[in-house]
């Protein structure tokens, strides 16, 4: 038979015991919701912080063919220029000045201070003839050849842009120049639809404006590096990108909307 102090002890005994299970059990439950708060934080910061660099459009037209396709999905960098201006081949997007509630899509041709021919479908910047191996010559043309752009100089701060489908596309033939604040971004990514001729990163043109220096202004060794340093960001980036669009649901894709585009009338 038990003593009363032989089952004070025993009892004892169970309680410590308890108490040392529990502890390691309760530390490992503050460590797992510690981490967990941790993980939510981090990807809700990541989250602001790709909301704001990046931004998701629906191409509505055929202004940019043979580069950018009707009814695509592009990705637009909004830090880039941030760091350093605008460059002559990047493809923008921007607050349209005939229509600032609609948002285009152009190709930069020519930054301010730059002079700018256009006859008929030449494009000449700075006395130098373009080469632009990104118009497609079935898509040549020029519907404003009656407005006479002939040494024209670029302002400080605006910016002068083609659609590459020159004859399909309204732009500053058309409307005239593009001031620095309505610039949104640069585009940089095809991602939807899959399987289209340009999916992926949009490729590096600066080599068409190779020649293009303003008078006493030396040429940049700049320009290219920047240009491919922010493309391979944005490649390593992509699926994080992808999904972050998915969570996206309460941000609307935007679009790149109609009246960018010259309709051919059937």
């Amino acid at each position: 038979m038990q003593s009363k102090s032989d089952v004070q002890t025993h009892i004892q005994g169970k309680f410590d015991t308890w108490g040392e299970t529990m502890q390691p059990v309760a530390r490992n439950q503050f460590r797992f919701v510690r981490e967990m708060v941790e993980t939510i934080v981090l990807t809700v910061l990541l989250f602001f912080i790709i909301s704001s660099a990046v931004q998701n459009y629906f191409v509505d037209g055929v202004s940019m063919e043979p580069n950018l396709h009707n009814t695509e999905r592009i990705l637009v960098d909004k830090w880039s220029y941030l760091f350093h201006p605008p460059e002559r081949g990047d493809i923008i997007v921007f607050a349209a000045p005939p229509d600032p509630s609609e948002d285009y899509v152009k190709r930069i041709i020519a930054l301010p201070g730059d002079i700018i021919t256009i006859r008929n479908t030449t494009v000449i910047v700075d006395n130098d003839t373009l080469n632009e191996t990104y118009v497609s010559p079935a898509q040549q043309g020029n519907p404003f050849a009656y407005k006479q752009i002939n040494n024209v100089i670029v302002p400080p701060n605006d910016y002068f842009v083609l659609g590459d489908n020159r004859a399909e596309s309204s732009d500053s033939r058309d409307w005239g120049f593009v001031p620095r604040n309505n610039i949104v971004g640069r585009a940089v990514l095809v991602y939807w639809p899959l399987g289209e001729s340009n999916d992926g990163l949009l490729p590096n043109v600066s080599n068409v404006f190779v020649n293009v220096h303003q008078t006493g202004v030396a040429p940049s060794a700049t320009v290219s590096i920047s240009s491919v340093d922010t493309n391979s960001f944005f490649f390593v980036l992509t699926p994080g990108l992808f999904l972050i669009g998915t969570w996206r649901r309460k941000r609307p894709e935007k679009t790149l909307r109609k009246g960018k585009d010259i309709r051919k009338k059937h």
